[in-house]
């Protein structure tokens, strides 16, 4: 299969200096990506502002993006190309109005410790927005990051409302971390729960699940 992942964070400007973004490693997208090398499946990876570790498998097409734009713009690019896109980026859910041309500046004086306002409007649905252009033979996976006691009510309100084929459902504490505890849902009502594992482990368990979609 041609599976195209998303992974890592997005950033979103504030100033020339300053932006918005949140705590993802970009660790999970990228044991996927790896994971489906291994399984001999043509990947590319967009793969957001994180540092890589290790060397990424070198038959991998990468490609870089900072903000949700950028990231916009690589799915508009590539979702074409492939049969399954695995939605992992955490998208921030906000950026400014418009960014601050230069930097901020921290007067001194009396005024130092004045409040600063920052108007901020939502990010665009990637996930929606790419599942409404798919064709009928292309899948596409969502992830959702919730507390666990509303964990699957609100992944499969999110994957109903996005018009994804299926959810991997994360509770807070996977992201940045070294383990998995995730459910997968799929919109046909299917549910597996493979219980606590790495997230390489993980991955290759996903990777085995993507060919039954």
């Amino acid at each position: 299969m041609r599976i195209l992942i998303t992974a890592g964070p997005t950033r979103e400007p504030i100033d020339a200096v300053r932006f918005i973004s949140n705590r993802s490693s970009g660790k999970m997208g990228i044991a996927i990506a790896e994971a489906a090398v291994s399984a001999g499946h043509d990947v590319t990876l967009l793969l957001g502002p994180v540092m890589v570790h290790a060397s990424l498998h070198d038959t991998m097409r990468v490609y870089r993006f900072g903000s949700s734009a950028e990231l916009k713009q690589l799915l508009e690019a590539h979702f074409h190309d492939c049969d399954v896109l695995v939605m992992a980026a955490a998208v921030a859910d906000y950026r400014m109005e418009r960014a601050v041309e230069g930097k901020i500046k921290r007067e001194g004086g009396a005024d130092r410790d004045a409040d600063l306002t920052l108007r901020l409007q939502p990010t665009p649905d990637l996930v929606a927005a790419v599942a409404s252009t798919k064709r009928a033979e292309q899948k596409v996976v969502a992830f959702a990051l919730e507390e666990s006691a509303e964990l699957e009510a609100r992944a499969v309100a999110k994957m109903k409302r996005k018009g994804v084929d299926a959810v991997v459902a994360n509770p807070l504490g996977t992201m940045d971390g070294e383990h998995v505890t995730a459910v997968w849902l799929l919109a046909d009502g299917g549910r597996e729960e493979p219980g606590r594992m790495t997230k390489p482990d993980f991955a290759a368990w996903l990777v085995g699940r993507l060919s039954g979609l």
